[in-house]
């Protein structure tokens, strides 16, 4: 019970400031301090700037060498794609509306690891697990952002040819930004001291610019209006992938820090990106911000749950 405890508190010690940031979003929408015009111009910036900063400075620290073990984010990304097929397949038998799905189907798959995920491994393991977490970090959130673009394009009527498609991959700011993260991390180029400060300094505004726009953006009414899909996803994010991904990797034979990354990654709440693509690209982004704020509630109890599992198996 005491490990449970510990673990518990050391879960709510990430997930409270998040929330603390998602309410003063609510408060000063709600005293008119900030408006949908401050909300639109945010978003662009976290989308095209901050978060961008934030992928590269975590991924371009990390040294890559030919003796990196790539397998473990192999094994992730080709989860991460059977899961996200699996979404496709199954939340159609609930939910109708195309649009609809495609948001829920990006907030069930799409994980917060650039910065809640990031953070639990952090804490569990140190900076020692840079070295596993940064590599598994960049190629997975290049397959995240590929995949959202493909189901919201297809989902919410933009162009679905191929050419469209990867026009719009290769035109992520994010997807960007990883890329030359790792091409400095090969080739182990480095930004000027200023430079890397400066990014550094746009990289810190991330969470805090992307919770405050989610929590203006969450509309109770709505939620209660859009709950049933809302729930479906977020049980798909917290218990279906944290459980697919974790089992396969146990059975692949990672165990330790490797399964621990796994686990923790995959078990994040539902990415803060996932609102501002929604929202760039038109669709109901308040559906998107109201998955958000139920993953990150929920995923105190599940993460907390799967770590006290995990540690009494010692398998993290």
């Amino acid at each position: 019970m005491n490990n449970f405890l510990d673990v518990l508190a050391f879960s709510f010690s990430i997930t409270m400031p998040i929330f603390l940031i998602l309410a003063l979003g609510i408060i000063l929408y709600r005293v008119r301090i900030i408006n949908d015009n401050f909300i639109d111009t945010a978003s662009k910036l976290v989308f095209n700037v901050t978060l961008p900063a934030l992928l590269f400075i975590s991924i371009s620290k990390t040294s890559l060498t030919s003796e990196t073990d790539f397998s473990l984010v192999i094994y992730a990304m080709l989860a991460v794609v059977v899961t996200y097929l699996a979404l496709e397949l199954i939340m159609p038998i609930w939910i109708k509306d195309k649009a609809e799905r495609a948001v829920l189907v990006q907030g069930a798959f799409r994980s917060n690891m650039g910065i809640i995920g990031l953070a639990y491994c952090v804490n569990a393991y140190g900076d020692a697990v840079f070295a596993v977490a940064s590599v598994y970090l960049g190629g997975v959130t290049v397959l995240f952002n590929i995949l959202s673009v493909i189901g919201l394009t297809r989902g919410l009527g933009g162009n679905t040819n191929l050419k469209g498609i990867f026009k719009g991959i290769m035109k992520n700011p994010l997807i960007i930004a990883i890329v030359t993260a790792f091409v400095f991390s090969i080739f182990g180029l480095h930004l000027p001291t200023t430079l890397h400060k400066a990014g550094d300094y746009f990289a810190q505004m991330t969470l805090p610019l992307a919770l405050l726009c989610a929590g203006a953006s969450l509309s109770f009414s709505s939620m209660r209006k859009d709950l049933f899909g809302a729930v479906l996803s977020s049980i798909g994010k917290l218990i279906f992938i944290p459980v697919i991904l974790t089992f396969g990797g146990y059975l692949l034979g990672y165990r330790d820090m490797e399964l621990g990354v796994l686990f923790l990654m995959s078990s994040a709440p539902s990415a803060s990106a996932s609102y501002i693509m929604v929202r760039a690209m038109n669709g109901n982004s308040t559906l998107a911000a109201n998955i958000i704020v139920i993953t990150t509630l929920a995923s105190l109890i599940t993460t907390s749950i799967g770590v006290t599992l995990l540690r009494s198996l010692a398998l993290i």
